[in-house]
């Protein structure tokens, strides 16, 4: 029998551990880039399950791989060889340009294992060759180790001691990056575009320069495009817009449209620094998750899916900037691209009451760093619906822009 929101929410502060802050619907199931709570209510989601469900809600073909994999094989670990597995590795190296691939459970996954062997790669160079140098207001995980690489204090306190070796620059400040890196730097690890920070893009060629610091000092560049890659920033990969590539590359989130997994890609050269026992997984590359993750694989990177994201990319974006100009008190600007924008605000205030308000008139958005109106829907989205959002946008603005 179907329980109350209330009766859910009891059961939730009873048994669950309180460390999200929850929004008070219920959800219950979706269809495209709608989700009904389990009052029957509708919303237009431009979270898209915080950029994971990157070909929407019932996407056939997706459900129809999951079925079909959970009705033969869901798991068998990873001592053995699986078909979807092979299938997914194999198109991630195509994908990417880069040389081996390694599936985990998660972005936080993810980016352990590009730190282990970025250290690992790097050690054998040297074995003061350790520091790993990320950028301020960056997000790439909870694990320890990851949460160490996020450059955003309020996340570390009450976990130390910190694993050591990790060091931060201001994103987009090449002479601040130069002076911290040395001989002793194992890797760069940046985010291609900031997420969690508050969606910053690269400017004046940094990525670029970037690149060629790491070069001059023998160090690895790993982007993390756990949140900005499958197809969201218009490109597969968001480092493709820039003209570069790394020597590793993570991913999660959409990589498999809401089955959990991760994965980080990594040259020929750098992969020779895994041996047998190095590394491991119980769960991750399991053929369920690949199963999907291949449907993922098969439609994102298509020349016609892709150029989708860009051309409604643009027009959103447009029409925030129009937004900004009605209401130039409260957004004091609008950045991104492709399918991850956001909106800033003249400050943290009425941040989270915007979203609130959005989701009392059917429009699912999030706000991160305090004070930006970030959106990462589906990948499949219409116009139509950004007209929508804009709209209801603009309503619930109004109510602040005093």
């Amino acid at each position: 029998m179907k329980e109350t929101a209330q009766e859910v929410f009891q059961k939730d502060a009873k048994d669950y551990l309180p460390v999200f802050n929850r929004y008070k619907i219920v959800l219950d199931h979706g269809e495209g880039a709608y989700l009904w709570d389990n009052t029957g209510k509708k919303y237009l989601d431009f979270l898209g399950g915080i950029a994971v469900n990157v070909l929407g809600y019932n996407y056939k073909p997706l459900v129809d791989a999951i079925s079909q994999q959970a009705a033969k094989l869901i798991h068998v670990s990873n001592l053995y060889y699986t078909q979807p597995q092979a299938d997914a590795a194999a198109k991630l190296v195509e994908l990417s340009g880069l040389g081996k691939a390694f599936f985990g459970n998660s972005g936080a996954e993810a980016n352990e294992g590009a730190i282990k062997i970025a250290r690992k790669y790097a050690h054998q160079i040297s074995p003061d060759k350790s520091q790993i140098i990320t950028a301020w207001d960056s997000f790439h995980g909870r694990t320890i180790a990851t949460l160490t690489a996020t450059g955003q204090p309020k996340y570390h306190e009450g976990f130390g001691p910190l694993p050591e070796g990790f060091d931060y620059v201001h994103y987009n400040d090449i002479e601040e990056l130069e002076n911290m890196m040395s001989d002793k730097t194992a890797a760069v690890m940046l985010e291609t575009i900031q997420g969690e920070g508050g969606v910053y893009t690269p400017e004046n060629d940094y990525l670029k320069k970037v690149r060629a610091l790491c070069d001059k000092y023998g160090a690895l560049l790993i982007f993390d495009e756990i949140q900005a890659g499958i197809g969201r920033s218009g490109k597969f990969f968001a480092y493709e817009k820039y003209g570069i590539k790394p020597d590793i590359v993570t991913l999660a989130k959409g990589l498999a449209g809401g089955v959990p997994i991760g994965a980080f890609i990594v040259t020929d050269k750098v992969a020779k620094a895994f041996k047998p026992g190095d590394h491991g997984t119980t769960f991750g590359g399991n053929p369920l998750a690949c199963a999907a993750a291949n449907v993922v694989l098969d439609t994102v990177p298509k020349p016609e899916f892709l150029a989708h994201v860009e051309e409604v990319g643009s027009y959103f974006k447009e029409q925030l900037q129009e937004l900004q100009k009605k209401h130039p008190a409260l957004i004091t600007d609008v950045r991104g691209t492709g399918l991850i924008l956001g909106a800033e605000l003249n400050s943290s205030e009425h941040g989270r009451d915007i979203v609130n308000d959005c989701m009392a008139e059917g429009a699912i958005i999030n706000c991160t760093a305090g004070n930006v109106l970030r959106f990462i829907p589906p990948l499949i989205v219409t116009k139509q619906q950004v007209d929508t959002i804009i709209l209801t946008l603009d309503d619930v603005l109004a109510k602040y822009d005093k």
